[in-house]
């Protein structure tokens, strides 16, 4: 009996969507914004490691986006970085314009560029509420929008929301306000892409030692937040890599239209 005999159905469907998307010698491609830094460079390895040639879209560090792409090709992958505005339309039909032409096409679309600012509500400078919504909610319907029209047949999207939606912390009302949105646009969008085989889900890490998780903060702050989850520890960028990498794969096709609250059990 050949392997291809003993496959389950739904290897055999994998199999298939992978092959008739777009053959068998044309890898997956991914493509990764905020990949630059932080969750976002942490998914551009994990999925370079899976075997996708990845885009890796930055906002305005060329010299880290460009030493992603060096990990990567380093250790035999595809890799190529493009610089986007993610709420400037025309900027973001250009990157993937680049996954089309360097790779020819897009099967997964890893949403994780974003910005945050803490303040409460009633002392918040609305210049920054404006610069929230621009990047995030904004930034999220201009990817959203080219994913929905440009990702192949068996492909993923997938969005960055934050557990703290759930945990309702104080002086995280502009930053939770505009993933909340960001949460609603993924579950919208999962049910407009009816009959396309294309899953759109939102993941929520709780906090996770990144560099712009941990600016700022003494280690009394650091220490308390770690404390937090029933596991006792900040989540790691690659934590959350690996739920993205979960999500992107044909493995984890069958979850869509979900946030997936990777926290530690934080809440």
């Amino acid at each position: 009996m050949s392997p291809r005999d003993t496959a389950s159905p739904a290897q055999e469907t994998a199999a298939g969507r992978a092959s008739s998307a777009h053959g068998h010698d044309q890898p997956r491609v991914a493509l990764v914004t905020g990949g630059s830094r932080g969750i976002g460079r942490e998914t551009v390895n994990r999925l370079a490691a899976d075997g996708y040639a990845v885009v890796v879209g930055y906002a305005g560090n060329r010299d880290l986006a460009e030493a992603a792409v060096k990990d990567v090709t380093a250790a035999g992958g595809r890799a190529v970085a493009v610089q986007a505005d993610v709420a400037d339309d025309e900027q973001v039909a250009a990157l993937f314009d680049t996954a089309e032409s360097e790779f020819g096409g897009v099967d997964v679309v890893v949403h994780a560029a974003g910005r945050m600012h803490l303040a409460p509500v009633a002392e918040l400078d609305l210049a920054e509420l404006d610069a929230l919504h621009r990047t995030n909610i904004r930034g999220t319907f201009v990817v959203g929008r080219q994913a929905a029209r440009r990702l192949r047949g068996g492909g993923a999207l997938v969005t960055f929301s934050t557990s703290v939606v759930g945990l309702a912390l104080p002086r995280y009302g502009a930053y939770s306000a505009s993933k909340g949105a960001v949460e609603a646009l993924t579950m919208i969008l999962a049910r407009e892409l009816r009959g396309r085989d294309v899953t759109v889900n939102a993941v929520a890490p709780g906090p996770t030692a990144t560099d712009l998780f941990l600016e700022g903060k003494d280690e009394q702050t650091v220490a308390r937040l770690a404390a937090g989850p029933p596991l006792e520890r900040l989540g790691t960028p690659g934590d959350i890599a690996e739920v993205v990498a979960f999500l992107a794969s044909p493995a984890g096709h069958w979850v869509n239209g979900q946030v997936i609250r990777a926290n530690g059990g934080i809440v």
